[in-house]
């Protein structure tokens, strides 16, 4: 008997298995901004190792140490995910088209990011390191998106359900949704909450670099609104509306935490909240990405391409 045989794993597990990869990248965003809001960015001072002495933080270290250590304890929970998703993508029969190399690029991503963490912990929470962890994690989050996405999809060819104006206005606001992500990196390496008294800054002016941020978002906004009208008056699917106006409705909140925290000096728990917030952003944006196209059954997908799908705009994976 094969062995996918005896140990059969079924589509909905391991699509719980892939949003369960969104859900645990998304927390350690949270927790690692609490690292750095807590100032115990250095609770344990060295990498792999806790201390010199010791892989685990010590009663001597205090309440930093057991913020910083337990926030390394959860990549091991991310691994333990990612692993039990790529075996279960590995098992499921039949086998997914593309569901295995998004699941091992979701292992591999968690591991770099262990690697670029203690990085940043060797170059004493330099701001720029600490900004490419950032980014890092919102790139993790993308994969993990595509590989739930794609356990819920059957193995036909992606085609495009909106005209191609339409998906260069999508396109547009993902590509200035991540540029206001890469603006509040530069934000918040020129802040105050830097993870320890004593790192160092990027040196950017806080007021010019979040007057660009606040630029890029108003931006961002505009963009989500024109193309959340603009698919409506299209005739764009019921699916495709919707999440244009969820990621309007995020940004509006997301946009009210950033503007109460920048003129209340950035209290501790908006700006853990406004992490959160760039999560939901940024996820749904990919929501509407994914939104204007389809993959269709292999037994009914069309020999010839429908019009529509000779567009040169690129649709997502």
């Amino acid at each position: 008997m094969k062995r996918s045989a005896r140990f059969p794993v079924s589509a909905t597990l391991l699509r719980r298995l892939a949003f369960a990869n969104i859900v645990a990248n998304a927390v350690i965003v949270v927790t690692g901004g609490a690292v750095r809001l807590t100032a115990s960015g250095l609770g344990c001072p060295t990498w792999p190792r806790c201390t010199d002495e010791s892989y685990v933080a010590t009663d001597e270290m205090g309440v930093h140490g057991a913020i910083e250590f337990g926030n390394r304890l959860l990549t091991f929970v991310l691994v333990l995910i990612a692993g039990a998703t790529l075996l279960a993508a590995l098992a499921h029969r039949p086998r997914r088209r593309g569901v295995v190399p998004l699941a091992l690029g979701v292992v591999v991503g968690i591991i770099a990011q262990a690697v670029i963490g203690g990085i940043t912990v060797r170059t004493q929470l330099h701001p720029s390191i600490v900004g490419i962890h950032f980014v890092v994690s919102m790139l993790l989050l993308l994969v993990a998106y595509a590989l739930w996405r794609r356990t819920g999809e059957p193995d036909g060819p992606k085609t495009p359900l909106v005209p191609p104006a339409l998906q260069a206005l999508t396109w547009s606001t993902v590509v200035v949704s991540a540029a206001v992500i890469v603006a509040g990196v530069a934000v918040t390496g020129s802040g105050p909450h830097a993870g320890d008294a004593d790192a160092i800054r990027n040196g950017l002016d806080p007021q010019a670099i979040s007057q660009i941020h606040a630029d890029l978002v108003f931006l961002l906004v505009g963009l989500t609104v024109g193309l959340w009208l603009a698919l409506h008056a299209a005739g764009a699917p019921a699916s495709a509306v919707r999440a244009a106006r969820t990621l309007f409705l995020v940004e509006l909140a997301q946009g009210v935490i950033g503007f109460v925290q920048y003129f209340t000096n950035l209290p501790v728990l908006l700006v853990g909240a406004h992490m959160l917030g760039s999560c939901l952003v940024w996820l749904a944006t990919l929501s509407v990405l994914w939104s204007i196209r389809e993959r269709r059954p292999l037994d009914t997908a069309p020999r010839a391409a429908a019009p529509i799908a000779s567009a040169e705009q690129p649709v997502p994976a």
